[in-house]
C-alpha cells in the first residue's frame, strides 16, 4: 500500500505517470508496505499466462528474494526509478523516505534493488551510474544500508499513516532496532540470485 498522501500524476512523455506527494512527507516516513491485497506470482504462473498478462507483469512488477513477481494493487506500481531516489526499500517489506519529500515531488525508487531481469539505461540525472543492472543490489547495498540507518530511528517519532498495515511482528522488530536491541537487517536480504536458483533447479 502506497502512502495515502500521494496521488498519480502524468510526469512526461518519457516517464509517463508517477506517484507525487500531496503533502510534506518527512524523512523516516514509511512510504509503502507490502499488504494483503498485493499479488504474488511464481515464475511458473507467469510462464503459463497469456502474453497480454505477461506484458502487464513485466511492466508493473518487481521480484522478491524468492524470484516471485509482486504486483502492487494500488498506485505503488507507478513509482518511478531514480539514481537519486528519495525512498529505499528495507529488509522488512516496507519502504522508507530517506529524505524529506516536498508537496508535488515524485516518490522514487532505485530499481537497482528490485531484482530486474535485464539492464536498462535510466534518464541522465548527472550521476555516475547511468544503467541499472540486475546485480546492483550486490554492489550498492552498503551505501543503501547507510542511508536507511540515518533515518530509521525517526520511524517512531513521526506520524505513520501506514502503521496499521505493518504487521505487529514487524513493528515490534522496528522498535527493537530503534532501541538498539536488534541489528538492522541489510537491504541485501532482498536479493534474488538467478544463477544460484538456476543451479538449484538443475
Amino acid at each position: 500500500m502506497i502512502h495515502p498522501n500521494t496521488e498519480l500524476k502524468f510526469i512526461s512523455n518519457e516517464v509517463g505517470y508517477g506517484v507525487v506527494a500531496k503533502q510534506f512527507i518527512p524523512a523516516g516516513t514509511i512510504t509503502w508496505v507490502l499488504d494483503k491485497l498485493d499479488r504474488e506470482f511464481s515464475p511458473l504462473e507467469f510462464q503459463q499466462m497469456d502474453p497480454i498478462y505477461q506484458e502487464i507483469l513485466d511492466t508493473y512488477t518487481f521480484r522478491n528474494n524468492n524470484g516471485n513477481l509482486i504486483l502492487c494493487w494500488d498506485n505503488g506500481r507507478y513509482v518511478n526509478h531514480s539514481f537519486n531516489s528519495n525512498c529505499l526499500t528495507t529488509a522488512y517489506d516496507f519502504e522508507i523516505a530517506i529524505r524529506d519529500i516536498q508537496p508535488g515531488e515524485q516518490l522514487t525508487d532505485d530499481y537497482g534493488y528490485l531484482n530486474i531481469t535485464a539492464p536498462f539505461r535510466g534518464m541522465d540525472e548527472g550521476t555516475r551510474r547511468k544503467t541499472v543492472y540486475p546485480n546492483d543490489l550486490t554492489k550498492y547495498y552498503k551505501s543503501w544500508d547507510n542511508k536507511i540507518k540515518k533515518v530509521f530511528h525517526k520511524i517512531a517519532k513521526i506520524e505513520q499513516p501506514l502503521q496499521q498495515v505493518v504487521s505487529p511482528e514487524t513493528w515490534e522488530k522496528i522498535e527493537k532496532i530503534i532501541m538498539g536491541e536488534e541489528e538492522l537487517d541489510s537491504i541485501l536480504a532482498n536479493y534474488f540470485d538467478d544463477q544460484k536458483q538456476f543451479k538449484k533447479d538443475l
